[in-house]
C-alpha cells in the first residue's frame, strides 16, 4: 500500500492538484494507493469516480491538518506500508517521527512554499519539519538549488520532475468550441494558469496589443481564475482588446485540451513575485504533448520545461520588448511549426509511466 497525504486535489484545479493526482494514479500500476486529502466542493463525486481510496478530511481549516494528521497516525499504526508521498512541509509536519522511521517517505518541494527568508520562523519551522522526512524531491533543479539555499539537507534532494498524462483522445464537441472560439485567426495564442502576478498576464495583454499592427487577425485566450481577474478584464478595456483577447475563468478538462490541441503558441513568461516563483512549468509539457511550443519566464524553474530553441524560448516576463521580440522569433519563417513537432518529442519523456520509475527506484 502507497499512503499519499496531500492539501491539494481534484476536483480543486492547479499545478499541485494535477500533479498529486497523477503521482497518486501513477502509483496505482504498482500497488494500491491510499489518499488522505483535504475536502472541496463537489469531492463526493470525484471520489466516487475514482479508482483511488481517497479519505476527505473536513472541518475548519486551521483545525485540518491536525485531524489529518491524527487519521495519518492512525492508519500507519494498523496498516504496513509501502512507502508515504507528502505534497509540502505541512503536510508531514505532524506525523509522529515514529512512523516516518518505519517507511520511505517523501516531500515534494515546489519552490513557493519554501522561499522563505532564511532564519524566519516560518524557515526555522520548515526545516524541522524536513529534517523528518528520508527524501526530498525536487521538482526542477532551480528548486533544488532553492532548497539547499533555505537550509535542506542537500544530499536527501532529489529531482524528479512532474509528470503528466497527456495527450488524451479529444471531444468532438469541445473540438469544436475550441475551433469556434479561435475562428479564424492567426496566431492563436493561449495561456492557462492562475490569474496572479507571477504569471505576468498583465505585461502578455500589453505585449498583443503591441502585435495588432503585425498579426491584425491574433488570437489570445486566457483560461484561468484568480485575484487579477477583475484588474486584466479592466487592462483589456483599456487596451480595447475585447476582440483579441478572451477571458474563459473556468472550463471543463475537455475544453483545456481541446483549446490546447487548436492554439500555435502556449505562452506563459512567468516572473518571481515577492516571494512566489515558477518552480517547473507542467503546463509547458502539456502543450507540448500536443505539439505545441512554448515561450516561458526565465527565472526559476522553467529551463527544465522548455528546451530553448528547440521546443521554445524563455524571456524576460518583466521586458515587455523581450516578450514582444521572443514572439516574433517564435513565428518567423514557421519556426512554431518546428518547435511543436521538437515538442511533442520532448514532452513522452515525462509521460507518469516514465516518472513514476524514478521514485520507485529511491524507495
Amino acid at each position: 500500500m502507497f499512503v499519499v497525504v496531500t492539501r491539494n486535489f481534484p476536483p480543486d484545479i492547479g499545478g499541485m492538484q494535477i500533479l498529486m493526482e497523477g503521482l497518486s494514479k501513477g502509483l496505482t500500476n504498482h500497488g494500491p494507493v491510499k489518499v488522505f486529502a483535504d475536502e472541496y466542493p463537489n469531492d463526493k463525486n470525484y471520489d466516487q469516480n475514482s479508482n483511488l481510496e481517497i479519505q476527505r478530511v473536513r472541518g475548519f481549516k486551521i483545525f485540518r491538518k491536525f485531524r489529518k494528521a491524527y487519521a495519518v497516525n492512525e492508519y500507519l499504526k494498523n496498516n504496513k506500508v509501502r512507502a508515504i508521498f507528502f505534497d509540502h512541509w505541512k503536510s508531514l509536519e505532524h506525523i509522529d517521527d515514529q512512523h516516518l522511521n518505519n517507511y520511505p517517505n517523501f516531500c515534494l518541494i515546489h519552490s513557493k512554499e519554501i522561499n522563505h527568508p532564511f532564519g524566519s520562523s516560518l524557515n526555522t519551522r520548515m526545516n524541522k519539519a524536513f529534517k523528518k522526512a528520508k527524501i526530498i524531491i525536487a521538482n526542477s533543479k532551480y528548486t533544488k538549488e532553492l532548497g539547499v539555499n533555505m537550509g535542506l539537507e542537500k544530499y536527501k534532494i532529489h529531482v524528479i520532475n512532474p509528470g503528466t498524462n497527456y495527450p488524451i483522445t479529444l471531444n468532438e464537441d469541445s473540438k469544436l468550441e475550441a475551433k469556434n472560439i479561435f475562428s479564424s485567426a492567426f496566431p492563436k495564442i493561449i495561456t492557462i494558469a492562475r490569474l496572479d502576478k507571477r504569471k505576468s498576464h498583465q505585461n502578455i495583454l500589453m505585449t498583443i496589443k503591441n502585435l495588432v499592427p503585425t498579426y491584425p487577425d491574433i488570437k489570445y485566450v486566457c483560461v484561468g481564475d484568480g485575484d487579477e481577474k477583475n484588474n486584466l478584464e479592466e487592462l483589456r478595456k483599456q487596451l480595447g482588446l475585447e476582440n483579441q483577447v478572451s477571458f474563459i475563468p473556468r472550463t471543463d478538462e475537455n475544453l483545456k485540451i481541446a483549446l490546447l490541441s487548436e492554439c500555435d503558441l502556449f505562452l506563459m513568461p512567468s516572473i518571481i513575485h515577492k516571494k512566489s516563483v515558477e518552480g517547473f512549468g507542467i503546463s509547458f509539457i502539456e502543450a507540448g504533448s500536443y505539439g505545441k511550443g512554448s515561450i516561458g519566464g526565465k527565472d526559476g524553474g522553467q529551463a527544465d520545461a522548455i528546451e530553448e530553441g528547440k521546443t521554445g524560448y524563455l524571456c524576460d516576463g518583466n521586458d515587455l520588448n523581450a516578450i514582444y521580440e521572443t514572439i516574433l522569433k517564435f513565428f518567423k519563417n514557421d519556426q512554431y511549426k518546428v518547435l511543436g513537432l521538437q515538442a511533442r518529442d520532448f514532452a513522452k519523456n515525462f509521460k507518469w509511466e516514465n516518472i513514476i520509475k524514478q521514485y520507485l527506484k529511491l524507495i
